[in-house]
């Protein structure tokens, strides 16, 4: 296992493209846009993008859940615009978690029980 406490913050990005996708959309700056709280936001993330990239975060959510908690405050602040676990006072009842593993295990359980992933194949939304 690697130490991610040794990376840059180039080689964290690299580690984790898709979770910096998410970092720059969903848990962006402008989160809010994505729900009307941090647990819809979660929620939604997985909505809109194909399955390839639904599973490719899946197994890079393992991997930073399986790095220790000073690894994944650090790659955090690398990956995401946002604090999860910060209150915030808009919008309001927006929510926290209580901490970094924490949310990142909620999001991976989101993208775990998405109706593409549990199929094992993309649906037609037309049908």
């Amino acid at each position: 296992m690697f130490k991610l406490l040794n990376f840059t913050n180039d080689d964290i990005l690299d580690v984790f493209p898709r979770i910096k996708n998410l970092g720059a959309s969903s848990f962006g700056e402008d989160t809010d846009l994505f729900g009307d709280t941090l647990a819809e936001v979660i929620e939604d993330a997985p909505q809109g993008r194909r399955l390839p990239f639904k599973l490719q975060t899946i197994k890079e959510l393992k991997t930073l859940l399986a790095c220790n908690d000073a690894e994944i405050d650090r790659a955090t602040l690398v990956l995401i615009s946002i604090s999860p676990t910060a209150d915030v006072e808009e919008p309001p009842n927006w929510g926290s978690f209580p901490s970094l593993r924490a949310f990142w295990s909620a999001v991976l359980h989101a993208f775990e029980k998405d109706p593409e992933v549990q199929a094992g194949r993309e649906i037609d939304p037309n049908t």
